[in-house]
């Protein structure tokens, strides 16, 4: 089935670099080849793309070029396919995805595979002379998220196609994603990712579907002939949101969701009277600040004028969603009061959490229903994920700037608070402590409205990502709103979309496992299983080993031209790829660097496999200590892949630019995945399931969805280490223990030592002073405590790579019992759990 909305518009009456493109590899070719008449029609139509969609000849034509033509041809595929199609029924319920991320990275590989074309594009451009490969290379990543909640976001699109679910993902167009990051003598530099720079041939511009997003103003009450008060917001600026819609195509092109990002646009392109009088500058000035709000990925929020931007993202995508999806019930479905019948709306973290008290305003101020039937469609309609447990990424906005950008919607916010503790105190519920812990409004340090609160407050389900993670929810953070109704929280584990991470990422992996267990795996995650039956076979175990071997000789070669550095393809691939932060505790892997290197020296006659540990991920421009982290990764590979005494035995590698296309490029290629974040922060990872279904073996703690792979993998397939979350919360209420643990830890100090001393950082010995200070004082995430168990797990990893069947065994088992972890199965559980949409065609 296709998504009747593809084509019909409104129902009202980027530049690449060289250093990306050899990342890509195309997904696994059909068992039958494609046929002369099929390359031949797809080769003109490219050809036809290339003369008059972007004006060139083959002879003039950029690998970009090719890109475009190619993208633009597969494109109308989609189209056509639509247009053949006979004209659907309305679906009966749609799926909302609010999300400020889609980390969609490259499209290509995702729409040819989905269209079963991948052979056959690489046939047909392989008659022109053009190598596919380049050609999918020269299209730029859409950084359009931070890390595992864009990612996600962009799995669950994918699945929700591929079950023929019928859903529209909204986010933000920004017309810069996340910055590339570039690395300078160890040192983070930003510099803005310019992936729409030559525009998008993926995207359909829908002005006509623009609505405005309002700001600031008052409110004004009016009496309405009936007698009854209607309060009228009079915003004092509008910006103009305009959609810019993506297909979103289902495995074997069953079914098109679309993906709609909005652009921010001022209502005028310019004062003309200001720039006839002489004033240019000031002429476009509220343009510059109405396309602030679309410019750039997460802009610091560390001034008062990046923290507003924050919010001013936040509600511009989220109204112009809601007005968006209320617009076409009403067009299709008139009474809004039956919107939870026909709509799920999903709030991906508090990002849109200002959905509840703006769709309560459309409804009430725009379109005159009661406040309880409003409530009733609100917390009917909405259901909220949460993402984290740090009360740092929980957000908050202060009521003073809330009053003053989003006046409403704080009227809103204050009656919905108060209806919620008067109906508590009624129910006798008056102590003081107990209500403000339930509060919408936190006063412990100046008023901020709690936007997880509200978010919880107006959903109809809220979800946790991890079984830990959920359990975590309900005793911390929402614990006293969990008391209220412990019925609304329930877990839905995260998962990933295979064709993406395993088909297109792994064609060699994947075509393996069909060879094995026959070509239902393409359809069927769960056919995977019947890998299990070859772990112990000697023939498969060196054909999988082959596979691996040829990803790491790609990625060496990868490695090598953005760093310089060389990799040895028959070392063991170590692997930490993900967003740098404290609690994801990179540090911790690096000081067992530093301490495997000072034991190689010490004992350089000790049988040490070769290992090479790889790091990538960006930290946040203003989080000085995450970039220290990178720094001193960098200055440790520095010194340890310069001293010959350790040549061959461990090599150290930070990659830049982390990416969704680097990620498909490590991945493959890796063999221990580093799962290692304190016990009980981490609210699931999806870089855990990606590694483990390629067959890395995780190194980690108990947490987020490593509990969940360990219990599908196996204890003896997983390396686990360390304090458990009840573990970390009772270290934490003992006082010293950070001096304690490295007090009972020679090869620990000696390695605080060997950085203190300037051992990384020759001339600059405080260099990293403020990473030891927090290592040595607070240690607020327990790297001391857990560091023997880390080394001894580590060591446990020497041992079992010096046993290539048993590891061999254990990967091929990590890819066989991974099938749970498909975002197939996470979407069919919220489609039944918490949207109650139906599964399939006709759904």
């Amino acid at each position: 089935m296709l998504n009747e909305d593809l084509l019909a518009g409104d129902r009202r009456s980027g530049a690449t670099h060289a250093d990306d493109r050899q990342t890509f590899r195309v997904p696994p070719a059909p068992a039958v080849p494609p046929s002369e008449d099929a390359v031949t029609l797809l080769r003109d139509a490219i050809l036809n793309k290339l003369a008059y969609a972007l004006g060139r000849t083959p002879a003039t034509a950029r690998d970009r070029d090719w890109f475009a033509a190619t993208a633009l041809a597969l494109r109308d595929r989609v189209v056509d396919a639509c247009l053949a199609s006979p004209a659907p029924a309305v679906p009966n319920k749609r799926v909302y995805y609010l999300s400020a991320e889609f980390l969609i990275g490259r499209l290509l590989s995702d729409m040819m595979g989905n269209l079963g074309l991948a052979d056959t594009a690489r046939a047909a451009l392989a008659q022109l002379g053009v190598d596919l490969d380049a050609v999918a290379g020269a299209e730029p990543d859409a950084a359009l998220g931070n890390g595992g909640l864009g990612r996600l976001a962009a799995c669950f699109m994918e699945s929700l196609a591929s079950l023929a679910i019928p859903a529209y993902g909204y986010g933000i167009r920004y017309d810069h994603g996340l910055f590339r990051q570039l690395i300078e003598d160890g040192v983070q530099r930003e510099v803005p990712e310019t992936w729409l720079a030559e525009g998008n041939p993926w995207e359909f511009e829908r002005p006509e579907a623009a609505c405005s997003v309002g700001f600031g103003g008052e409110v004004a009450m009016t009496v309405q002939p009936d007698g009854s008060i209607r309060r009228v917001w009079r915003p004092a600026e509008t910006v103009r949101a305009v959609p810019h819609d993506t297909t979103v195509l289902g495995w074997r092109a069953k079914h098109v969701n679309v993906l709609r990002l909005w652009q921010a646009r001022a209502e005028e392109p310019v004062d003309l009277g200001r720039f006839n009088g002489g004033d240019h500058v000031g002429a476009v000035a509220e343009r510059s600040r109405a396309e602030a709000i679309s410019r750039v990925l997460y802009p610091s929020d560390s001034t008062p004028a990046g923290h507003e931007l924050r919010l001013r993202q936040e509600f511009f995508f989220t109204s112009a969603s809601l007005q968006d999806l209320v617009r076409r019930h009403v067009a299709e479905r008139g009474d809004l009061r039956s919107l939870p019948d026909h709509a799920a709306i999903q709030l991906n973290d508090t990002h849109p959490a200002i959905a509840v008290p703006e769709l309560m305003r459309l409804l009430v101020d725009e379109h005159g229903l009661s406040w309880e039937d409003a409530w009733h469609v609100t917390t009917h309609t909405l259901a909220y994920t949460n993402h984290t447990l740090l009360p740092e990424a929980l957000e908050t906005w202060p009521v003073e700037l809330m009053e003053r950008l989003l006046p409403r919607h704080m009227q809103i916010i204050y009656l919905i608070n108060w209806m919620h503790l008067e109906s508590l105190s009624k129910h006798g519920r008056v102590d003081a402590g107990s209500l403000a812990a339930v509060s919408l409004i936190d006063e412990t340090h100046g008023k901020r409205v709690r936007m997880g609160h509200l978010a919880f407050l107006g959903a109809r389900r809220v979800n946790g990502v991890s079984a830990l993670h959920t359990e975590l929810m309900r005793q911390t953070v929402f614990a006293p709103l969990h008391a209220l109704d412990t019925d609304k929280i329930v877990n839905k584990t995260n998962g990933i979309t295979f064709r993406r991470w395993l088909h297109n990422a792994n064609p060699g992996l994947t075509r393996l496992a069909v060879e094995a267990v026959g070509a239902r795996v393409l359809d069927d995650p769960g056919a995977l299983d019947g890998l299990a039956a070859f772990a112990e076979d000697a023939g498969f175990q060196a054909r999988y080993a082959a596979v691996r071997r040829g990803r790491k000789e790609a990625l060496a070669r990868v490695v090598k031209e953005r760093t310089g550095i060389r990799l040895d393809p028959g070392a063991l691939f170590d692997v930490q790829i993900k967003r740098i932060h404290e609690y994801k505790r990179q540090l911790l892997n690096i000081l067992e660097t530093v301490a495997l290197y000072q034991a190689i020296l010490a004992e350089p006659h000790r049988d040490w496999p070769a290992r090479v540990k790889i790091f990538a991920g960006k930290a946040a421009p203003s989080y000085h200590q995450a970039k220290l982290i990178i720094r001193l990764a960098s200055d440790v590979a520095k010194r340890v892949n310069a001293d010959p005494a350790v040549a061959g035995r461990l090599t150290v590698a930070f990659v830049p630019n982390y990416s969704v296309s680097l990620a498909e490029a490590i991945i493959p290629a890796a063999d221990l995945s580093e799962q290692i974040s304190t016990a009980g922060l981490e609210a699931s990872g999806t870089g855990n399931m990606k590694l483990a279904l390629n067959g890395a073996l995780t190194i980690g703690t108990l947490d987020g969805a490593n509990i969940e792979i360990k219990e599908h993998v196996g204890d003896d397939n997983i390396f686990i280490f360390g304090l458990d979350a009840a573990g970390v919360q009772a270290t934490k209420a003992e006082p010293g223990y950070a001096a304690r643990a490295i007090a009972a830890s020679p090869r620990l100090k000696a390695a605080l030592d060997l950085i203190a001393s300037g051992g990384f950082s020759p001339g600059e010995p405080d260099r990293f002073r403020p990473l030891l200070d927090e290592v040595t004082g607070p240690d607020r995430y327990l790297l001391t405590v857990d560091f023997d168990d880390y080394w001894r797990a580590q060591r446990a990893v020497d041992a079992a790579w010096r046993r290539p069947h048993g590891w061999w065994r254990a990967a091929i088992l990590n890819t066989a019992r991974t099938a749970w972890f498909s975002s197939d199965r996470t979407m069919r559980e919220y489609a039944e759990d918490i949207w109650r949409v139906r599964v399939g065609p006709g759904a």
